[in-house]
């Protein structure tokens, strides 16, 4: 999983860049945890920006879903449709050949930052989602909250996110254990 410095530089990377289209596809995929399968099926009437939401449909499992964004990315987001409406784009992230992205594009495009950010591993679209909940974990959300946006069927799905926090935990554990009066 990509370390949180290697995050940072690989999204100052994208912003540097400043292909607007390629800073939306990547916030999405940080804010929404989607997976890339999900993530290239969006539509645009499948984006709710009144309440902050996306609809995916049929995501794995067949399940259908609701994914969060942040009230701060919505302008963002609006324009980014405004912009795929006036082109006449059915899906939230379409090639100039008005055709959805692939699963192989998308990829590339990651893989275009990483190169240019220095990170020698790749972070695909998976270890983008591994990374928001395992953040989301080390940040005290309770599994129950995470289970629903995740796609995951079960909370029990979600342990490997919480093996990778208590990693995190160790060091503010190690940080305070010489506290303990015993």
């Amino acid at each position: 999983m990509p370390t949180e410095e290697q995050i940072h530089a690989f999204y100052i990377q994208v912003w540097r860049d400043g292909r607007s289209g390629d800073i939306v596809l990547i916030r999405t995929f940080m804010y929404t945890g989607v997976r890339v399968a999900e993530l290239i099926r969006i539509r645009i009437v499948d984006v709710d920006l009144d309440h902050c939401r996306i609809r995916i449909t049929d995501g794995k499992g067949g399940k259908d879903r609701y994914v969060p964004f942040p009230q701060t990315f919505a302008m963002v987001l609006k324009v980014h449709i405004d912009g795929q409406r006036a082109k006449g784009a059915a899906h939230l992230f379409e090639s100039s050949w008005k055709k959805p992205y692939t699963d192989r594009g998308v990829r590339k495009i990651l893989a275009r930052y990483c190169a240019k950010a220095g990170i020698e591993q790749s972070i695909s679209p998976h270890k983008l989602r591994h990374f928001l909940f395992t953040w989301l974990k080390t940040q005290g959300i309770d599994d129950a909250h995470i289970q629903p946006y995740s796609g995951h069927a079960t909370r029990q799905s979600l342990e490997a996110y919480s093996l990778v926090s208590l990693a995190t935990a160790q060091t503010s554990y190690d940080a305070v254990i010489d506290k303990f009066p015993v």
